[in-house]
């Protein structure tokens, strides 16, 4: 698993990593987008994480090239089908409608 931030510097985003742990611990109970390595991505509240890095999420939906494929509610991701975690500011997460 890749986790980074963003950093701008003269209008080019350069990946820095960062500590993974302290990272996912900050997130929790916060909007995720989890891009796995199969393509599809999950979006939920992080609900918890364990010692391996797997991942709990909550009122999860997937979202399959950019397309709504579902409401899947409470997801187990194990850790190693992870492409990378983000966290989606709030202004993104209004905006992406959840369909019923």
């Amino acid at each position: 698993m890749f986790i980074c931030e963003k950093k701008q510097r003269n209008k080019m985003a350069a990946a820095v990593p960062v500590n993974p742990k302290p990272f996912l611990t900050g997130l929790v109970n916060k909007t995720v987008a989890v891009k796995l390595k199969w393509g599809m991505e999950y979006r939920g509240l992080l609900v918890s994480v364990d010692s391996y890095m797997n991942l709990q999420l909550a009122n999860t939906v997937e979202w399959v090239d950019g397309a709504f494929a579902g409401n899947l509610g409470e997801v187990l991701i194990r850790c190693n089908n992870v492409l990378y975690v983000r966290g989606v500011p709030e202004d993104e997460d209004a905006g992406k409608e959840r369909e019923d």
